[in-house]
């Protein structure tokens, strides 16, 4: 059963607004946490938190991907060079998650020390695969979730002028709204 051609299945718009909200509040939490110090009541649990909401989210972007391989998606509306452009974004949006992912895993397991999600399960470490592996992961890790955020604003200001400019359906059929 594949996505009705206007509309997308509420798996697929779940998963959508979970991972828009996992990724805002990663990277709000990403860059509060940084600044705290040892003696601060937020400096084991935000990082902890941080990580195992970044590992969660992996293993829905994964599902997500192999959900739309099997469900398909709607079509794309707008001109020739939007729809080429919405095929991009969303690529890159994939392809700068899944480096954040690999990055931040990089970070947090180069001291050996594998990553206790939630204290539900742990992701067993690789260690230190290269010198300086977590500062220079930290580097690329920061600059991709800056990447990732700017191409999250530009999506969301597409999806606005789609509706509010053209008038098509691209908002609603991510909202849940049935066409009429």
């Amino acid at each position: 059963m594949k996505n009705h051609p206007n509309q997308y299945d509420w798996i697929s718009i779940t998963l959508h607004w979970v991972t828009a909200i996992a990724v805002i509040g990663l990277f709000a939490a990403g860059l509060w946490m940084v600044d705290l110090n040892y003696y601060s009541q937020w400096y084991k649990p935000v990082p902890h938190w941080h990580k195992s909401v970044g590992l969660l989210l992996a293993f829905a972007t994964i599902f997500r991907l192999l959900w739309r391989s099997f469900k398909g998606h709607p079509e794309i509306k707008g001109a020739a060079w939007e729809i080429t452009s919405a095929k991009l974004a969303h690529s890159a949006m994939y392809l700068l998650m899944f480096s954040l992912f690999i990055s931040g895993y990089l970070i947090s397991t180069a001291d050996g020390r594998s990553i206790d999600v939630f204290n539900w399960f742990s992701v067993p470490a690789l260690g230190e695969l290269f010198e300086n592996q977590a500062d220079i992961a930290g580097e690329v890790h920061y600059y991709l979730a800056l990447s990732l955020i700017a191409l999250v604003v530009i999506h969301a200001i597409a999806a606005l002028k789609h509706h509010f400019i053209n008038k098509d359906n691209t908002l609603t059929k991510m909202l849940g709204v049935k066409e009429k």
